[in-house]
């Protein structure tokens, strides 16, 4: 048998260095063991298809790999380069590999072969060019043939005998494993075939791998922009090339699919466990049992070109090749991580609005919820902004990795601020922009948004702005927009429901006319422009369903009087005013332009302040007597405190002091000034009470029917609305001043006929008043008369002021003056009269018996009889109490009962 690769000089040489060192021996069968229990000990299908590869690209041929069973033995053969000398040299040294160094090589250190020991140790190769064969068997047998000491077990791989047997049709090596007894080779082949997907895309040379049955087969088509559409079996990539390197993504049902775990392939599968979402196989320095990156290998060199690659990939899908936050599979996974993300936030691979677009990351701005429509508005105002497909949640976390910047709508709001654009746009903006303003943090966030109005301004901030409908008139002759002007009036063309939900409000007539510029407008417009203004306020005023809820200051409009003149409307009269008819001959008030009231008619017109009847002014927070209303100061000095809002009349003073009657007519006819009209304390009822004459007296001092409490003293007042006057009218409950002086008169007239109840009961509010301040006494005039309780008039001198009950019962009431016990000095003092208890002394007449209130039957009798709690105590009863009375009042009367001057209570024993 020819010997064509020289193993005998081989196997010679090997022999003679064992023999001469046995620790030769001992090494290298320890190397061989640890490379099958370690290095090796899983990569059987890797080494052996790896050498192919090596074949077929040495032989520029597409490599076919081919395994099966034949009883116990394990058939792998392959297409490309026969085995050669070096070879064989290579695979017995296993310290030395035969290939040559090249891109496409794999093995670099020849001892990847030893994985064949992992399933026996019987293993043949047969080559086009010869044929060898390795054996435990054998190699045991020389060594004892040669005198050499075999402890347990013997290197396999390091003696190589020829064999004669070719490889099988059709390929140029084959390798033949006679398989350990007890091995399950169906399950080997099974685990096999389950390596082939990725060795096939691992390895470039081959073409097909064929194991058992199974049939294994690699396609690539060219893509453009550089990919490469690869597909193994039911699986699919899409490949990038680069120099020493090529990065895949599976693509799934025809959408890429990025990879969740994987490993650095070297270009087979190594230990380095990777966490990024394309595959990368690649050609760098590792160790020799090809698991791990040697030390200081240039990973990071890796990630040049991988923006490339991402830029190749179809837009929306470019996203998803960001590695994802987390944490590093290993050392070697963290360094490319960092490398890769550095090299996507420098590469122009973004796709961005504009044709073809792309931008760096760290130069373009995402806006989340982006559509299409939206994006098409801002390409000119947002630069490389991200493109709507690439605009979801879902990119988020990938765009944070790359530095994209996000953009808030605050932020958008802002970068609109200070564009010029026409309404159209705008409104197309906020019906685009609409689908984003999910909840209050984004209403607060478009809160600059800018806004044009009508007057084209553009403003900014919705809730600074109105909206309005209908707001047409023809005051120059054709349908035009109303010129209001004094709003922040949204441009009819630019609303949309978006506004509102920004806070705009949809306003009307009434909330256009109570607009706090309009006042200023109205004080500022120029001559030629009042006829514009006018027209817009009056179209306005005509539209408010309820007059009263407007302001006042809208009298201060300028309006055309029946001599062209420009006067206020508020001095102003309508024609056949019923106002005109109770007020003096000589007002400042013109008559309003005949056609401006036909043009617009009289409730536009009363409306804004022109006269017919009065006219109210309203303050809804006054702070201080500035209204122009006669007496104002006088009034408001009279309230306990500022009044929380104003509704006042104006002009009562230039009412004719005769046409009063129909003057209240008027005020209570009034639906709008009748409400205040009730308020007392209001303007307009004080003034009323204060000033108005009625039948030669002040309204103040009449009294309503339905009010008897000063009955005699005060007149009912004589009027067909005089329920509706109540608050104008003297009342019990509200003694001022101006009442107190005429009830003192009152009292002293001998016109007037009180019954002695309204005497004592009107003395008795007399005295509250001066008790509370109300009045001084010294401001009152006092008569030469007094009234009495018997209701007669006496003489000053001839009455005192009673001020305690038992005098009530010895002094005759024509001599007395009463009102209330416990207010009686006040009384006393407002009238300038004696107090009785101070000018009258009673002397108790005779001895009684001492007793208590309780033990007397006619006591307890009268306390049931009267109502009251019985008093507790002494009491000193006598058969007839008789008293004498000293001073003021000279008399000796008996009596029911009496305290004396020390305290002690006398009764009666029965009723005088």
């Amino acid at each position: 048998m020819t010997d064509p690769f020289g193993t005998a000089a081989l196997r010679s040489a090997l022999l003679l260095a064992w023999k001469s060192s046995p620790t030769r021996l001992r090494e290298d069968e320890a190397i061989e063991a640890d490379l099958v229990r370690a290095g090796y000990r899983d990569r059987l299908l890797t080494e052996l298809v790896q050498n192919a590869a090596d074949a077929a690209a040495a032989a520029n041929v597409a490599g076919r790999v081919h395994v099966w069973l034949d009883g116990g033995d394990l058939h792998v053969a392959n297409t490309g380069s026969p085995l050669s000398a070096e070879g064989v040299q290579a695979l017995s040294a296993m310290r030395a590999s035969g290939k040559q160094p090249s891109v496409d090589s794999v093995g670099r250190f020849g001892v990847g072969f030893t994985a064949v020991l992992s399933v026996g140790d019987e293993i043949e190769m047969r080559s086009t060019s010869g044929s060898i064969c390795f054996s435990a068997r054998r190699t045991r047998a020389e060594l004892q043939g040669n005198g050499i000491s075999v402890v347990d077990t013997v290197p396999v791989l390091r003696l190589a005998w020829p064999t004669g047997t070719s490889p099988a049709a059709g390929y140029d090596t084959e390798v033949v494993v006679r398989l350990r007894p007890g091995l399950d080779a169906r399950a080997l082949l099974v685990a096999m075939q389950a390596e082939a997907v990725d060795l096939l895309l691992e390895l470039p040379a081959l073409q097909s791998i064929r194991i058992g049955e199974g049939e294994f087969a690699r396609t690539v088509e060219a893509l453009p922009g550089g990919l490469e559409d690869v597909r193994i079996a039911q699986h699919r990539w899409w490949q990038y090339r680069l120099a020493d390197r090529r990065w895949l993504v599976p693509v799934v049902a025809g959408e890429v699919a990025p990879v969740a775990e994987d490993v650095l392939r070297a270009p087979t599968r190594s230990d380095e466990g990777l966490s990024l979402p394309a595959v990368l196989i690649c050609d760098i320095p590792m160790q020799p049992d090809r698991r791990r990156v040697l030390p200081g290998g240039p990973v990071a060199e890796l990630a040049s070109g991988y923006s490339d690659f991402v830029r190749s990939l179809p837009a929306t899908v470019r996203h998803k090749l960001i590695p994802a936050p987390g944490f590093a599979r290993s050392e070697v996974d963290r360094v490319l991580r960092e490398a890769l993300l550095a090299e996507l936030r420098a590469g122009s691979w973004l796709p961005v609005v504009g044709v073809a677009a792309t931008a760096k990351p760290t130069r373009a701005t995402v806006l989340p919820g982006l559509t299409a429509e939206l994006a098409t508005l801002l390409e000119d105002v947002v630069p490389a902004l991200v493109v709507p497909e690439l605009s979801g949640q879902e990119t988020a976390s990938a765009f944070a990795q790359v530095d994209v910047h996000r953009l808030g709508l605050a932020r958008l709001a802002e970068m609109l601020s200070g564009i010029e654009r026409s309404p159209v746009w705008w409104r197309d903006l906020y019906d685009a922009l609409e689908p984003l303003v999910i909840d209050a943090v984004a209403v607060e966030e478009l809160g600059a948004l800018p806004v044009p109005l009508a007057d084209g301004r553009t403003v900014t901030g919705p809730r600074t702005v109105v909206t309005a409908v209908d707001l047409v008139w023809s005051g120059n002759g054709s349908d035009a927009m109303l010129p209001v002007h004094w709003a922040r009036l949204v441009h009819p063309c630019a609303v949309h429901p978006l506004l509102g939900r920004l806070g705009s409000r949809q306003v009307g007539a009434a909330d256009l006319l109570l607009d706090p510029e309009l006042r200023a407008v109205i004080d500022n417009v120029e001559d030629e422009d009042a006829d514009d203004l006018a027209g817009a306020v009056l179209t306005l005023a005509g539209g408010v369903s309820d007059p009263s809820i407007l302001p006042s200051w809208l009298g201060l409009l300028l309006l055309p009087d029946e001599d062209g003149e420009l006067r206020h409307a508020d001095e102003l009269l309508l024609p056949d005013a019923p106002l005109r008819t109770v007020l003096l001959p000589e007002t400042p008030f013109g008559t309003v332009d005949s056609a401006l009231a036909e043009r617009f008619g009289t409730t536009a017109l009363r409306a804004v302040g022109v006269g017919w009847t009065f006219q109210i002014v309203r303050d809804d927070l006054p702070t201080g007597p500035d209204h122009e209303l006669d007496d104002e100061d006088n009034w408001w000095s009279d309230l306990p405190d500022d009044p929380e809002a104003l509704v006042a009349v104006r002009d009562l003073d230039l009412v004719d002091p005769a046409k009063w009657h129909d003057a209240l007519t008027l005020l209570v006819a009034d639906s709008t000034i009748a409400p205040a009209l009730a308020d007392r304390r209001g303007y307009i009822a004080w003034w009323l009470r204060t000033h108005a004459v009625l039948d030669g007296q002040r309204l103040g001092t009449l009294r309503s029917a339905t009010d008897n409490t000063f009955e005699g003293l005060l007149d009912v007042v004589e009027h067909p609305r005089a329920p509706a006057l109540q608050s104008c009218l003297a009342s019990a409950d509200d003694v001022d001043l101006d009442l107190i002086h005429v009830l003192v008169d009152r009292l002293a007239d001998p016109e007037r006929l009180p019954t002695p109840a309204v005497v004592v009961d009107t003395h008795r509010r007399l005295a509250l008043c001066m008790a509370a301040g109300v009045v001084d006494p010294d401001s009152i005039s006092l008569p030469d008369r007094v009234r009495t309780v018997a209701a007669t008039l006496a003489d000053p001198a001839d009455v005192v002021v009673l001020d305690q009950p038992w005098f009530a019962l010895a002094i005759p009431p024509d001599r007395l003056v009463a009102g209330d016990i416990a207010t009686a000095p006040s009384l006393a003092e407002l009238l300038d009269l004696p107090l009785a208890s101070e000018t009258i002394r009673g002397e108790v007449m005779g001895v009684g018996r001492a007793s208590t209130w309780d033990a007397e039957p006619s006591l307890v009798l009268a306390s049931i009889g009267l109502g009251v709690a019985l008093s507790t105590g002494p009491v000193v009863v006598h058969d007839t109490l008789t008293v004498r009375l000293s001073g003021a009042v000279e008399a000796t009367v008996d009596v029911a009962l009496w305290v004396d001057d020390d305290g002690v209570t006398h009764v009666a024993a029965t009723s005088p």
